[in-house]
């Protein structure tokens, strides 16, 4: 399998999982400052100029991180990257849907591409705090479902490896988490996969 990447991203959350089931594949980094994403190889592969994309043995290309990292845990269930019942699995697809698409998608994105949100510079400022806000309230509710365990549900799931991706934004651009997602955040940091992910990505761990 072939995972296409940009370090400290939202697919640094799929490499964390792709490293826990220990599978084997090649990491192509994409470096979407320079376009990588828009060159006519790429967006064959992914029409929607995104990362990640995993390229799967048989050559199909799956986008998105949630169907990615579905697709991960119904492969290769021994895992048990989703919890296996019908209401836990809804669970943790209910949570990473909101941290990917409301945390993220609403949220970072007007922090990180303040740009495609206003015309005008004048109003960048106001986009900003608009993405700032949106952040904030998204951690506060998850802060409020997250296990007395510290990880999304009794144990470590693909929810995990998003919410992860998003804390570590947090922490890299001093977004203070509130008290259980920074248990999760300190819990997720402890996992050796997830310090060795990290650190093939460029970034030193003190």
């Amino acid at each position: 399998m072939k995972l296409y990447l940009t370090p400290g991203s939202c697919s640094t959350g799929i490499h964390i999982l792709m490293e826990e089931l220990d599978l084997v594949f090649e990491a192509h980094l994409v470096n979407l400052l320079n376009g990588d994403q828009n060159t006519p190889e790429y967006l064959a592969m992914n029409p929607k100029a995104t990362i990640p994309t995993l390229v799967r043995n048989d050559g199909t290309a799956l986008t998105e991180f949630p169907a990615i990292a579905y697709w991960l845990a119904r492969s290769y269930p021994k895992a048990r990257l989703l919890p296996g019942d019908p209401d836990g699995d809804a669970r943790v697809i209910e949570l990473m849907d909101y941290v990917v698409g409301t945390i993220h998608g609403l949220g970072f994105t007007r922090i990180f591409t303040t740009d495609k949100f206003a015309l005008h510079e004048a109003d960048f400022d106001a986009v900003k705090a608009q993405g700032m806000d949106i952040v904030t309230r998204g951690f506060a509710v998850v802060n409020d479902s997250l296990s007395p365990q510290g990880y999304v549900m009794d144990t470590f799931s693909i929810a995990d490896a998003a919410l992860f991706y998003v804390e570590f934004w947090a922490d890299k651009t001093g977004i203070s988490l509130p008290e259980m997602c920074l248990k999760h955040y300190l819990l997720m940091l402890q996992r050796p996969v997830v310090r060795r992910v990290l650190m093939e990505e460029g970034y030193r761990l003190d």
